[in-house]
């Protein structure tokens, strides 16, 4: 039997995670599942054929460790999944800016390198809007995000320095959509649709992850969402064996929120037949590698 690694952290502490749902559906294409710690010193990646990056949901505190060991295990006899290329241009957010370029619709987004008042005071008449978000260019699941308006900015200045300092951070306008409607989350396995979700926040709340008490709900998605959807994922080179395409709804259609690349939560649970679709989408793609 072949063995895989589903590259995990030390402690998912109280994060949710499904990816037990994906060892049965493996075992029954002849592969062997083994979680194991992104920093874990003692991890021999050359007795795995595949190591899959799923729950390494810490990566963000030591970035520039975590791409170390990527590099090792990519360096050993495994095949890393999603591929070092797009882990490294998905680690920060200015890909946002990347697929702008290439004609994706986005959330406006603005980068800065470093914290500055004037640019934060300045992102509220670019975008015409009294509330702007604030975000790491390098995080996961909303840590250290803010949502704030103009008359609050001055108020939280030492806050926002202290938290900031010599760190990457974007800003975008806050989307009602997210409050009025919610993001809707497209995952796709091998290169095609598996489910699409809903997810809401609750009430006085922007952040839509389950951790932060977001409610999910499998969706039907509408044609308009399927096609913004599938032009996202065809503007990724190469193409990954497993995307999440976050998307919130405009008034010019559908626009990106985040492309999940590297760790995203792929809620197999939202889906009963997603973990054999994404143990499918893996033989295939192993066996296009002759693994």
């Amino acid at each position: 039997m072949k063995s895989c690694a589903f590259l995990t952290m030390d402690s998912l502490g109280g994060y949710v995670c499904y990816d037990e749902m994906l060892i049965e559906p493996f075992q029954n294409i002849g592969w062997s599942v083994e979680s194991v710690s992104w920093r874990d010193t003692s991890a021999n990646w050359n007795a795995f054929n595949t190591v899959i990056i799923r729950s390494p949901w810490d990566y963000h505190d030591d970035p520039e460790a975590f791409l170390s060991v990527l590099e090792t295990i990519d360096a050993s006899s495994a095949v890393l999944e999603n591929p070092l290329e797009t882990v490294k241009w998905n680690l920060h957010k200015s890909y946002l800016l990347d697929l702008d370029k290439r004609g994706v619709p986005i959330v406006p987004t603005i980068l800065f390198e470093g914290f500055t008042i004037s640019g934060l005071e300045d992102a509220f008449g670019k975008f015409k809007t009294d509330e702007i978000v604030i975000k790491p260019a390098v995080s996961a699941t909303a840590k250290d995000t803010f949502r704030i308006t103009s008359k609050e900015l001055r108020k939280n200045l030492e806050t926002l320095e202290n938290l900031y300092y010599e760190r990457d951070l974007l800003i975008q306008p806050f989307m009602q959509s997210i409050v009025d409607e919610g993001e809707f989350s497209l995952f796709y396995f091998g290169g095609n649709l598996s489910h699409t979700i809903l997810k809401t926040p609750q009430t006085d709340s922007f952040f839509v992850q389950e951790e932060h008490g977001g409610i999910l709900t499998s969706a039907d998605p509408e044609a308009e969402l399927v096609t913004a959807g599938r032009n996202v994922f065809r503007s990724i080179t190469p193409s990954p064996l497993y995307a999440r395409v976050d998307l919130v709804g405009t008034t010019n259609g559908f626009a990106v929120m985040e492309l999940e690349l590297i760790e995203p939560s792929l809620y197999f649970n939202m889906d009963t037949d997603s973990p054999k679709r994404f143990a499918d989408a893996f033989e295939r793609r192993m066996k296009s590698l002759d693994i």
